[in-house]
């Protein structure tokens, strides 16, 4: 059974990096969205996991094989690999914690998972 404050930190957490984000002017990081954040027992470390969606305009992908989604990600993840100390310092100052956590930023899996999903359903209903 976890206790309130075990709850309540990576909410917390969760909270203040959204909002930092979208205040980041770095031209790499595209429209994220923070979906989660996961803490060790003792609020040393933080995985924030994100989605990304990719610009639209001159330079989306006509095709639409998903070749903008995985552009969009691998910017994405750079920008915020190199914003990651200055939101750890923002975090720190938001946040009443004896040790203000390390950040790991990771792209959240379940939008693609989702997708793999609707593909197979779809083709399930082809082969009736």
């Amino acid at each position: 059974m976890s206790s309130p404050r075990a709850n309540r930190v990576p909410e917390r957490i969760k909270e203040i990096i959204a909002e930092l984000v979208t205040t980041l002017k770095d031209p790499r990081i595209g429209f994220v969205t923070i979906t989660d954040v996961r803490t060790t027992p003792d609020f040393s470390k933080a995985t924030v996991f994100y989605t990304v969606l990719p610009r639209s305009g001159e330079d989306a992908d006509p095709v639409g094989d998903g070749a903008d989604q995985q552009v969009a990600q691998e910017q994405t993840a750079e920008g915020l690999a190199s914003a990651t100390p200055l939101l750890r310092r923002a975090l720190g100052g938001r946040m009443r914690l004896r040790q203000v956590p390390t950040l790991e930023f990771v792209p959240d899996p379940v939008p693609a998972q989702g997708r793999r999903i609707e593909e197979l359903i779809n083709e399930a209903r082809g082969q009736r």
